[in-house]
């Protein structure tokens, strides 16, 4: 099936909402930590209910999946790892080194807290879900999570700076099995073994 996926303008998607996103991401920072009164909460809240409005008026309906530049680069908008346009993605910015190497750095804020002070636990898996699926994803062969395992060593602190790394271990068929982990700067926090399966090409 031809890609139906509409075509956009890298830099104007960089320019226009990439900073929207970034300035969410600050909002919902702030409407964590914020000790204001009553009364300047409720005029937020108006300005905030705005802005929605205002945004709503042209907001499409369904996922917004996958776009692509005129060159045929994919810009993943609504990821919730990776996505541009998405304030609750971190985002990270996944590296692909020569030898097979997927990593990211990142620090992670009070939006992804668990216990008191640390990562929620969850957060830690679908960071590592992607950066091991990356490992295994092909331009025009996609891979899907078909298990994750994680071995939490000890918890992940929040506002810490944070490195995930991936690679592959080996493939069989379909499957490709990917190991990596999450670290901070005291050693490794989490531990994850993933198989991510490429779907079989329907016949043509």
């Amino acid at each position: 099936m031809p890609d139906e996926t509409p075509r956009v303008d890298l830099s104007q998607l960089e320019s226009v909402y990439a900073p929207l996103a970034d300035s969410i991401r600050r909002l919902l920072d702030v409407s964590i930590r914020s000790e204001a009164e009553p009364a300047a909460v409720a005029s937020a809240k108006a300005k905030i209910d705005a802005a929605a409005a205002e945004l709503g008026e042209t907001a499409q309906p369904g996922p917004v999946g996958v776009r692509h530049t005129p060159d045929g680069q994919a810009v993943a908008w609504g990821n919730a790892v990776i996505g541009v346009r998405n304030p609750v993605a971190p985002p990270l910015v996944v590296r692909h080194e020569a030898d097979g190497l997927v990593w990211s750095e990142f620090t992670l804020g009070p939006a992804y807290e668990g216990p008191p002070g640390h990562v929620h636990g969850g957060v830690c898996a679908l960071v590592l879900d992607h950066v091991l699926g990356a490992t295994a994803h092909q331009p025009g062969r996609p891979a899907y999570t078909g298990t994750l395992t994680l071995r939490y060593r000890r918890r992940t602190a929040l506002e810490r700076p944070l490195r995930a790394q991936a690679h592959v271990e080996r493939t069989d068929g379909v499957k490709t099995f990917a190991v990596g982990h999450l670290a901070d700067e005291d050693g490794v926090t989490v531990e994850a073994h993933g198989i991510f399966i490429h779907p079989r090409q329907p016949p043509g």
